[in-house]
């Protein structure tokens, strides 16, 4: 092997060694402080060791804390954060700033029902596990995603499969298979018949934007005859304010004296036209 490709190999094995050795020791200097000071708001963090080389990576278990708000001093080298079975209803756009490690998040067993546009768009380099199980979430919005391509849980969740959901899904960058668990809990139209069958065959046999595309025609025609039919109410109004106008002046004019002519007048228009 020639001495520059030998070269080579060791200064990239000496990088990884050293970018490990920088993420551990993150990891470890994050753990010390919290061992010093506490780990915040009674949550538990510790270093994970599952013996597969990744060891040393900073966990923050916040589990059943009866938590209603995202915690805003998680350390910034965390890989692993729980925040399942708590009180969440809503995550906030800058939520998870700040966490440029985070690979994977658990938020099931909440009351989520509804994601902040850009709540999870800081988790998109580095996020391959995201958990949204067993909340109140209707709907997705891929403004809240933020371009994830994470593997993604969203079962139990009462979906509402319809027009929102149907044009959002070709938006979302998940991976195909987590898309699969999103169960019909309701549609519109209600007729569809789709309830308790995968968004994902529906969404392959049925058009859930036709019947509000039909919708929108009606409204359109009827805006159209309203604006026709109040076109032509002023129409008949000014024809019939004209016409009230045109008979009062014809009154008056018949109203007034006629001018009486003398025999000179007389006269002289006799012998004029002669």
């Amino acid at each position: 092997m020639p001495f520059s490709a030998v070269w080579l190999l060791r200064r990239t094995a000496a990088a990884q060694v050293l970018l490990s050795a920088l993420v551990l020791s993150s990891a470890a200097t994050a753990l010390q402080e919290l061992k010093a000071t506490g780990c915040f708001e009674s949550c538990y963090c510790s270093l994970s060791d599952d013996g597969g080389g990744d060891g040393g990576e900073l966990v923050v278990r916040c589990s059943g804390m009866l938590l209603t708000e995202v915690p805003r001093n998680i350390p910034n080298a965390t890989r692993r954060l729980y925040l399942d079975y708590n009180q969440l209803a809503s995550i906030p756009a800058d939520a998870f700033l700040g966490l440029p490690l985070l690979a994977e998040l658990d938020l099931s067993h909440n009351k989520l029902a509804r994601l902040e546009p850009g709540s999870l768009a800081a988790l998109g380099p580095s996020l391959q596990s995201l958990d949204l199980s067993s909340n109140q979430l209707q709907e997705l919005d891929p403004e809240a995603l933020g371009g994830l391509r994470s593997k993604t849980n969203l079962t139990d969740n009462p979906w509402r499969c319809d027009c929102a959901l149907q044009e959002a899904m070709p938006k979302l960058e998940l991976e195909p298979a987590s898309l699969a668990s999103v169960v019909c809990h309701s549609t519109v139209p209600e007729d569809a018949g789709a309830t308790g069958k995968s968004f994902v065959m529906v969404a392959q046999e049925l058009d859930l934007c036709a019947g509000l595309k039909r919708t929108t025609d009606v409204a359109m025609l009827v805006t159209m005859f309203g604006w026709f039919a109040m076109v032509i109410s002023y129409l008949v109004y000014y024809v019939r304010a004209n016409q009230e106008d045109a008979r009062r002046h014809l009154e008056y004019l018949k109203s007034l004296p006629n001018k009486q002519t003398t025999p000179e007048e007389t006269s002289i228009t006799t012998s004029t036209m002669v």
